[in-house]
């Protein structure tokens, strides 16, 4: 009897069907809502159908429609180019890319000049620091502004659509890597943040002082639903920057990207296992597991000791002891708030590290636009209890959940 169960359990896993992306759609619609258009995509090489063909490619074969020119976000169309560093203008397809990282972050008025429709197919990851978000913000302000209309190919969010985490940015502290008042994990498809953003009058005010809204359409996905990671959807995983290379990334980088940023410590970069390490050649590997562990567990992160080291980056050369982290993404799961936890416990056993006089300028300046939460920075550097940090963790996030309701596309289960 046993066997049986164990054979159906498997046959039920197998039949679990594929989700259908956007594109999916859009072929299966035989580039309906494309038809006669001039098209410009905002895409990368993430941008794919479940069959693994470029978007970009899709329609310039395509006889419905005309691709007349591409937009490139961070990291280039191939997704190669280091996290910082500028995209010059390419050609593919026989069209122009043009870079929206580099001397221009949002399309000028010539670069959607000679297409009717603008149309996204991009993997997000679903954390607010990383920049394709910021670009797709930049995009719809634009093409409010020149009237032209934008269809968004939807993509699951690889984290799922359950875990939301961390406070709501300021509005000071707005800049290229916090697009929008969202929280830092926040359980969006690229469609819902762009229906949210459309709606809510996030974007850039016009002449008069109203919020801009473009016109804007989602086209949906099948077979997906909030509760679904990537390793769920049976879909191909294509890198979409240098260092997030797989899914297991994408939970790391929630965990420790912003410890990256003000900590003493390294996080993987540079390893086979980016954002998935947090050590450093002073680190008692045991003592500092202790110090943490019991703090994470409970927001869905495990961690084991760990040891790397790499030719480059903050200590190239040395052995860094530290821990590997890793979350489940369960719906509880709260991945930004055990990045806080674990900081807080390096400055238990580092004190030092965490002080005016300590943390330069520079990565201090990272650190409060990548958190945007200028509470957080005070208390952190300025002896702020552990408590008083961690009350400030989920402010706004109440609010936020229940304006989120009006945009969510895809249910729970």
């Amino acid at each position: 009897m046993s066997i049986l169960l164990i054979r159906q359990s498997v046959q039920a896993q197998l039949v679990q069907e594929t989700v259908q992306l956007g594109i999916d759609n859009l072929i299966e619609m035989n580039f309906e809502p494309l038809k006669g258009k001039k098209v410009c995509l905002l895409t990368n090489t993430s941008g794919r159908s479940s069959q693994l063909i470029p978007t970009a490619q899709l329609i310039a074969e395509s006889d419905q429609c005309t691709l007349v020119s591409i937009l490139s976000p961070e990291h280039g169309y191939y997704a190669t180019i280091p996290a910082g560093q500028d995209v010059n203008n390419d050609s593919l397809w026989n069209v122009p890319v043009y870079s929206l990282y580099g001397k221009y972050r949002r399309p000028s008025k010539q670069m959607l000049s000679d297409a009717d429709i603008i149309v996204v197919d991009i993997q997000d990851i679903g954390i607010r620091s990383y920049t394709f978000i910021s670009s797709l913000y930049n995009v719809m302000d634009a093409c409010a502004e020149y009237s032209k209309e934008v269809l968004i190919l939807d993509r699951p969010n690889p984290m799922g659509g359950l875990i939301v985490d961390g406070p709501i940015a300021d509005s000071a502290l707005l800049s290229f890597v916090c697009i929008a008042p969202i929280p830092y994990i926040h359980g969006l498809t690229i469609g819902e943040f762009a229906l949210l953003i459309n709606k809510e009058q996030m974007l850039p005010k016009d002449k008069s002082g109203k919020a801009r809204m473009c016109e804007l359409s989602v086209l949906k996905m099948k077979y997906w639903t909030r509760s679904m990671t990537w390793y769920d959807t049976g879909l191909h995983f294509c890198p979409t920057s240098p260092n997030i290379p797989n899914p297991q990334s994408i939970f790391g980088a929630a965990i420790v990207g912003p410890i990256g940023e003000i900590g003493s410590a390294g996080i993987g970069v540079g390893t086979t296992l980016p954002f998935q390490y947090i050590a450093a050649p002073f680190v008692n590997s045991q003592q500092f597991l202790q110090e943490i562990n019991d703090n994470i567990s409970p927001l869905g992160v495990q961690a084991g000791i760990a040891r790397y080291r790499i030719p480059t980056g903050k200590y190239p050369n040395q052995d860094c002891n530290g821990i590997i982290v890793h979350t489940s993404c369960k719906p509880d799961a709260r991945p930004f708030s055990a990045g806080i936890e674990i900081l807080l416990g390096l400055r238990r056993m580092f004190p030092e590290h965490f002080t005016a006089e300590y943390v330069k300028d520079e990565p201090k300046s990272m650190f409060r636009k990548i958190i945007s939460n200028q509470t957080i920075v005070d208390l952190l550097l300025q002896g702020g209890t552990d408590d008083m940090i961690r009350a400030q963790l989920m402010k706004g996030v109440d609010e936020y959940l229940q304006t989120r309701k009006k945009y969510v596309l895809y249910s729970e289960y």
